[in-house]
This record gives structure tokens, sequence and C-alpha cells, in this order.
């Protein structure tokens, strides 16, 4: 393969040489020794240098900041999505039991299962209604022995 660059090249400065009738060119590689210059400090190379390594830290600054913002926009985006289709969730469970304690509560599944258990309807003065005073208004009340009517059965 050398060969044939060789010989590649030499036809290129037979074509060239042919178009050219002055001196041929001749380059020669001469080594140059550098290793005792000395390089003298620019100051005002070293300041523009400064200056654009500030300007592009600000910037990245600037880009990395907007990155974090529109990332925290869409995190929060997505927790306000699943917490929304969770308070839903929930809004849907506490209807179910709001409908399932309505249709425990209904007085005739109640008279039905107690009349199946073999209890029987009270009598009059059986039932002892406790009403709460205006000072207890929500808060525990206790039972007196002196208003409850013991009843003997025959």
């Amino acid at each position: 393969m050398a060969a044939g660059a060789i010989s590649a090249r030499q036809g290129q400065i037979l074509a060239s040489s042919r178009r050219w009738s002055g001196t041929p060119e001749i380059y020669f590689a001469k080594p140059i020794d550098n290793s005792r210059l000395v390089k003298v400090a620019d100051s005002g190379r070293a300041r523009e240098r400064r200056q654009f390594t500030v300007a592009l830290a600000v910037l990245f600054l600037l880009v990395m900041g907007y990155g974090w913002q529109h990332l925290s926009a869409i995190e929060y985006g997505y927790r306000i999505e699943a917490l929304n289709a969770q308070r839903n969730s929930l809004a849907e469970t506490n209807r179910a039991l709001r409908l399932e304690e309505a249709s425990l509560r209904d007085p005739e599944r109640i008279d039905t299962l107690a009349r199946q258990m073999g209890l029987q309807t009270p009598v009059a003065g059986q039932v002892v209604r406790i009403e709460p005073s205006d000072k207890d208004l929500g808060g525990p009340v206790m039972a007196r022995a002196s208003d409850v009517a013991v009843i003997s059965t025959p």
C-alpha cells in the first residue's frame, strides 16, 4: 500500500508540474524547541476568562433553577391527582357506608330481626328514655336507679 501511495503522489506531482512551469516547492520538517520560552501572564485575558466563567455559572444556575421548578410543578400535579383520586375513593366509600348504616338502622328490619330472635314489643312503662339536660349536651349520661322501674313477668 505504501508503494501505491508513493506512486500516486508522484503522479500528482507530475500532473501539477505539467501545469506549472516554475521551480518546484520543497518543504523541510524543522523541529522547534520551545522549552526555553516563558509565557507572559495576560491579566486582561484572565479577567475575561473569569467573567466568562461567572456568566456561564450564572446561566447554568438559572437553567437548573428553571428545570427544578418545572419538574417540581409536574411532581406536584401528580401528587394533586393522586390525592384527588384518593379523596374520591374515600367519598365513595363514605357514601357506601352511610347507605349501609341507613339500611341497618331501618326500624322495620330491626323489628323483624327482634321477632326472629323471640323478642316482644315492650309494654308501657318498660322503656325509659333518658333525656339530656341543658348542661349535658352531647356528654355521657349516668343512669339512675330511682328512675328505672322493674317489671316482673307473670
